[in-house]
């Protein structure tokens, strides 16, 4: 992936609201001491600076297939944030408090698009539930309102239906064309030009002509586009307001005193 490195230092630095932020102390790549950097959390991209008042992130670091979890080492409240691959490497990061460690590690734990993804399945189910009630006892599947039929005890069998199957089905382009009319098992007559063609291959079939929807259907079709788009708008008012309450959180943070 290509990052450019001014369009990452502007987004580090705009006042756009971050997930998480705060000071963390990492472990040097070559030199194993541990270095205190203000570190910035956006969507899926971990900023770190030298100090908080810095213009420009020293590194960034793209939660993408990584998993962060504890680790045993000489500082207390450390945490690694470690990605699949032999040559790939493993960030160590030591908190300041219990609490401050636990914060970052479920905000990093959240922020790739994987877990994101796992949110808007889950919503979307919560939304089918919502419209249409949970999975009944029939392995999980579900039916419309009024869609049930009672299930017959025998297979459904058409007399005339199972007559006008023929023994050897006639093909065109090597699939096997079905012919339900009465004496479909006949050999097509070619004396004459009505269904095939000089040679005796069948005709395929004109288009039917295009069905105009009635105005119930099209009036039940805007009362479930009605249904959804209340239920969307709850959904979005819920969100929005853990969404606003975390910012509001955000911003009591920073006009907070400074460390």
């Amino acid at each position: 992936m290509k990052l450019n490195e001014r369009s990452l230092a502007f987004y580090a630095t705009c006042d756009s609201p971050a997930d998480n932020a705060g000071f963390l102390y990492k472990r040097g790549e070559r030199h194993t001491a541990y270095h205190r950097r203000w570190f910035v959390l956006k969507g899926n991209m971990l900023f770190y600076f030298e100090e908080r008042e810095s213009r420009e992130p020293v590194g960034v670091i793209v939660l993408e297939g990584c998993t962060v979890e504890l680790c045993d080492s000489a500082e207390e409240f450390t945490f690694a944030i470690r990605f699949g691959g032999a040559k790939s490497r493993t960030y160590v990061l030591a908190a300041e408090s219990q609490a401050a460690m636990e914060s970052w590690v479920k905000s990093l734990s959240r922020a790739s698009f994987d877990y994101m993804r796992l949110v808007v399945r889950e919503l979307e189910k919560q939304l089918e539930e919502m419209r249409w009630g949970p999975a009944g006892g029939c392995g999980g599947c579900r039916q419309l309102p009024g869609s049930w039929k009672p299930k017959s005890s025998g297979p459904e069998r058409s007399p005339e239906r199972l007559l006008a199957l023929p023994t050897v089905l006639p093909k065109e382009n090597g699939c096997a064309v079905w012919n339900n009319e009465p004496g479909a098992d006949q050999p097509p007559d070619t004396s004459s030009c009505g269904g095939y063609d000089s040679e005796g291959n069948p005709r395929p079939p004109p288009l039917p002509p295009r069905r105009r929807a009635s105005s119930s259907e099209a009036g039940s079709v805007g009362v479930a586009a009605a249904e959804s788009t209340s239920i969307f708008c709850r959904l979005h008012e819920q969100y929005g307001q853990e969404v606003a309450r975390l910012r509001q959180d955000w911003l009591e943070r920073q006009c907070g005193p400074r460390p």
